[in-house]
Parts: C-alpha cells; structure tokens; sequence
C-alpha cells in the first residue's frame, strides 16, 4: 500500500474543486484610501467593507485564501455584499483611514487591536467595525454564514456564536 505524503493529513475534507485566485476574483483593487472606499461601496449599494488582516507566513491565512477565498460561492457572496480587501498588519503600506487620516497598515492594524492572525472585520459604512472574527474559519459554509450574518444585519441583535447555534436548529434558514 502506497504512503500517502504527510501534507494531505492536513488538507481539508471538501475542497472546492474550482480553485480560482482571491487576489483577483475575492479582493478588489484600492489605494489604500478607505474613506474614499466607504463613498464607493455606499455608491455600488454594498452592506459595508470586509478588511482581512492577514500575515504572508501565516498559515491560517494561507488556508483562508487556499481554501476559503479561493472558492466561487464565497467569492460572489462577498462580492455581493461587501468591498473586500487584504491588509498586512506588519506593511509600511501608507492608506489613509476611514475618517481621512494618513496612517500605515501596520499602525491601522494596530489601531483595530489585530494582534493574531487572521483577523475577518466587517466595517458599515460609516467606517464602524460591526464585526470581527479572529483565526481561520471552519471552512466555507462558516464563512459564508459569517457574512450573512453581518449582511443580514444580525450583528445588531445577537453574537455569531448564537446565530450559528440558531442556523443549525432551524436548518439553515
């Protein structure tokens, strides 16, 4: 009996079998002008903006954009409902904030108190943060119903720990 390589212990048990790259088909394109982006996203009628703070040798980011961003539900769901970009919380990346102020990636992280990685954060569009999420998902249905979850608007009335528990005694609906 062959061995399988000790990499696929780790893969997880449903991956997608489309795999199509998040950097062009999950994050839009900024310059790093977030006050200007909550103009945009009020304007395409999106429920807010989704920032993922992310580390280059993290390897729960790498699962998130490997096998979560990567997956074309997630990617129109997103898309549909949210600007979604990437921030390194170590860049010297200079952005300005949501309210216009100049800043970097890094102090911008630091400012949203991301210390681990990943970090999911959902904004409205007053540049709030209604949302977040520490360390990788599940997989793509968790991520999918954290965005509902934050589009739906159920942030406002109820911890998405107890929106989970409620999805799964009511079936998902």
């Amino acid at each position: 009996m062959a061995r399988l390589p000790w990499l696929v212990l780790f893969l997880p048990l449903a991956v997608t079998a489309e795999f199509r790259d998040p950097d062009i088909h999950f994050f839009d394109d900024t310059f790093g002008e977030f006050h200007e982006e909550l103009a945009r996203a009020r304007e395409e009628g999106k429920q807010g903006i989704f920032i993922f703070f992310e580390l280059t040798e993290c390897p729960f980011c790498h699962y998130m954009r490997q096998y979560v961003l990567s997956d074309p539900r997630v990617q129109a769901y997103y898309r549909e409902h949210f600007l979604n970009f990437a921030m390194d919380i170590e860049g010297d990346v200079e952005i300005t904030d949501f309210q216009g102020n100049p800043t970097t990636q890094k102090v911008f992280s630091s400012a949203n108190r991301v210390r681990a990685t990943p970090v999911l954060a959902f904004f409205d569009l007053d540049g709030k943060r209604v949302a977040r999420y520490t360390g990788r998902t599940s997989g793509v249905e968790e991520f999918l119903l954290l965005g509902r979850y934050v589009a739906e608007g159920h942030y406002r009335t109820t911890s998405f720990n107890r929106f989970k528990r409620a999805q799964r005694s009511d079936g998902g609906r």
